[in-house]
């Protein structure tokens, strides 16, 4: 049970919510929800606290992006969004503060000029984080920063399965002849031996692709395809049972593009695809990984300029809670 009274970390003056060792969020019956520090979830910065089980960092990046630029504003916009997060989570009957530590990093500071440059900054930080968090919750930025991520996950973890919701495969070669973007980080990332190819998958795959060419490509990669067109047969629970049959007990990282939500549901991203999949399903879906032995995530694509009423970032901010209730399960 979380003891609900002010408690105070070391150096912070802010009432918080309390459970044992762990310092959460800010008591929001002390200081309303739109007042206070704009960490995710009102919860402690990294150095307010001595143990991390979780950072969750942001990495301000879109140098990466093939259309929509603004996902280096992500990271602000999801933080702003997330502070009507709660303590309990219902639906797993946990308190993903009051398991286990999580604490807001900051941002990585990246190159905004050179892409090369800002992957080796990334991975850096994200080496860096690891030594003193057991996982990293990342909030983009565009969805190039999946690679430098990946590379800090694998060195830590040996090879991964991925589980990537998204619009798009991400797994093409180059664009304008430069390796590094946001359509090719699981390309480079299968050619580096970072991935499991016997555990990875996408999950709501949809739109026109350049050839067929690009599905045999992806096959090869090591990834199987849910389709967001299969939703409607397979529903949310065959999607979680063919995740879970893919996945098994490997190491498991969940890379969430937010345009895996159709744009009714997420407008504020760079390359939008009608048909997608509901905030319900996908919600859902977090939430199955429970069983799942999870150890890192991103959220990424988050473009404010294109948002609405904070439309994108809510969803965002609530995909990243589960994705942490998730984590606790297994703390």
């Amino acid at each position: 049970m979380t003891d609900n009274h002010p408690g105070v970390a070391s150096g912070n003056s802010q009432p918080r919510v309390v459970s044992g060792t762990n310092i959460g969020p800010i008591d929001a019956s002390v200081l309303p929800r739109f007042a206070g520090p704009a960490t995710f979830a009102r919860l402690p910065r990294i150095d307010e606290v001595s143990d991390v089980d979780v950072a969750v960092v942001g990495v301000p990046f879109d140098t990466g992006v093939s259309y929509r630029p603004g996902a280096r504003f992500g990271p602000a916009h999801v933080r702003e969004s997330s502070r009507l997060l709660r303590p309990y989570n219902p639906a797993l009957d946990i308190e993903p503060f009051g398991r286990q530590q999580v604490a807001d990093a900051g941002d990585i500071a990246v190159n905004p000029f050179s892409i090369t440059d800002a992957v080796t900054d990334i991975e850096r930080g994200a080496r860096h984080l690891l030594e003193r968090s057991r996982r990293l919750l990342t909030i983009g930025g565009d969805h190039t920063i999946a690679l430098p991520l990946l590379r800090a996950m694998a060195a830590k973890h040996g090879p991964v399965a991925v589980v990537h919701f998204d619009a798009h495969l991400d797994t093409w070669d180059t664009y304008f002849g430069e390796p590094y973007t946001h359509g090719t980080p699981f390309r480079r990332a299968s050619e580096e031996g970072l991935l499991d190819q016997s555990g990875c998958m996408h999950v709501g795959i949809r739109g026109p692709l350049y050839s067929s060419k690009d599905l045999t490509d992806d096959v090869e990669l090591g990834f199987q395809i849910v389709h967001a067109r299969e939703m409607d047969d397979l529903g949310t629970r065959g999607v979680i049972e063919r995740i879970a049959a893919r996945v098994e007990d490997r190491p498991v990282y969940v890379s969430v593009d937010i345009d895996v939500l159709d744009p009714a549901f997420a407008p504020g991203t760079g390359t939008p695809e009608s048909g997608g999949l509901l905030s319900r399903e996908l919600l859902a879906i977090l939430r199955s990984f429970a069983t799942l032995n999870l150890v890192g995530a991103d959220i990424v694509e988050v473009a404010p300029a294109y948002d609405h009423a904070e439309i994108t970032g809510i969803a965002a901010s609530h995909a990243a809670y589960e994705l942490l209730s998730t984590m606790a399960a297994r703390a």
